[in-house]
């Protein structure tokens, strides 16, 4: 019932288009890009809910205050807080072995602003956890949310970032100048 729901709102109301050409994992590490707009969350929660998949997301504590928080937390939000040194990677791998299913969506330059030096928390999260990463990109002008290729992590870290980084430039952001590859 949700899913209709999303799906009608994306698709009839928004005019927003699907191509999933990846099987459903119970698992799996999702890498979005491009992030340049405060909407990429909003479009992305209508695109994945309307594939009838529930999805978890990480995002900076600071936005998990009243009202927002309880929000976030119901759609699937993970408060993180950046300014201390814990293992997230570790925590979220132990989360993966904990759990029969789950999807976790990570936006690696971890900012809507261009920074071409992506995080390298969803790699190792996926490496750690020994789950394929699903790479969707957003396309504003197409209208278009994509998942056309998954990748298993190697283990070296820079020949697949380099691989998933040329996976991403066909798609255009929000604001196209706030991404960098």
């Amino acid at each position: 019932m949700k899913s209709t729901l999303y799906r009608w709102i994306y698709h009839r109301i928004l005019g927003w288009n699907t191509r999933m050409e990846v099987p459903e994992y119970d698992k799996c590490v999702i890498c979005a890009a491009p992030h340049t707009s405060n909407w990429d969350l909003f479009f992305g929660k209508l695109f994945y809910g309307g594939l009838n998949r529930k999805v978890n997301f990480l995002m900076k504590k600071e936005w998990f205050f009243f009202p927002l928080g309880p929000l976030f937390k119901a759609m699937g939000g993970i408060p993180v807080d950046r300014s201390r040194k814990t293992s997230l990677t570790d925590q979220m791998a132990e989360r993966f072995k904990k759990s029969r299913f789950l999807h976790l969506a990570i936006t690696p330059e971890a900012t809507r602003k261009a920074n071409p030096e992506w995080k390298k928390g969803f790699y190792y999260i996926a490496l750690k956890a020994q789950v394929p990463i699903l790479l969707i990109g957003i396309d504003y002008p197409s209208r278009t949310i994509a998942c056309t290729r998954s990748i298993m992590p190697s283990g070296n870290f820079e020949q697949d970032l380099y691989e998933i980084k040329q996976y991403f430039m066909q798609f255009r952001g929000k604001k196209p100048q706030n991404f960098a590859t």
